[in-house]
């Protein structure tokens, strides 16, 4: 009947990746772009951003960001992917550390490892596929960006810190209504970085 049933939230103790299932197309959640629509049809036209703050943030016990914090606050949601790297080798996994900064973005934190001290290596941002698409020339998208939805049915993202796989289909189908560009800024191999800055794609990218 399209309702959702009430969950009681909880930090997942760590345990083993659990893969993001492969996406039914049904409109489980839609991205709204608009206040009106917004407004309309509960659930359903609940915003991206909206669910997983709710999922990370208020299902992880993750302290929110309040006005008086920092912009390095609230990178709560834990995501393991590869990349295409840009020499056509596949790269990684990287761990992607993530919060929404607002309605239709996300940025994300990349780290090789969950070493306390691994390096940050680069940075992807999560675009609400109307935006980015709007915003972004066709050439540029496919040179670029990628769809997260085909990225998740691939299989090879994770979402970490979070077992309860009905959790981890919500934040997938959050994600799938995203396009995602990512920039690399410390490249494999070099012992500090020079510079040089990077696209790499998601693997399985497919051209639009």
């Amino acid at each position: 009947d399209g309702s959702v049933p009430a969950v009681t939230w909880q930090r997942a103790p760590r345990k083993r990746p659990v893969l993001f299932p492969l996406l039914e197309t049904g409109d489980v959640f839609i991205h709204s772009t608009t206040r009106r629509s917004a407004m309309v049809g509960s659930v359903r036209s609940m915003s991206f951003i909206a669910l997983i703050s709710f999922v990370f943030i208020g299902g992880m016990s993750t302290p929110a960001v309040s006005e008086s914090g920092s912009p390095a606050d609230g990178f709560g949601l834990h995501v393991q992917a590869p990349h295409m790297m840009a020499d056509g080798n596949i790269g990684g996994p990287f761990h992607h550390y993530c919060k929404g900064i607002s309605d239709e973005i996300i940025q994300c934190l990349l780290f090789p490892s969950t070493d306390p001290k691994a390096p940050l290596i680069g940075v992807e941002y999560f675009v609400a596929k109307d935006l980015a698409r709007k915003e972004v020339p066709l050439i540029t998208w496919n040179r670029n960006f990628h769809d997260h939805e085909v990225e998740i049915a691939t299989g090879r993202v994770q979402i970490l810190d979070i077992a309860d796989e009905n959790k981890v289909k919500e934040i997938a189908a959050a994600a799938a209504k995203t396009d995602g560009v990512i920039y690399h800024l410390w490249q494999p191999g070099q012992k500090v970085p020079d510079g040089t800055v990077t696209i790499p794609n998601s693997v399985g990218h497919k051209f639009r």
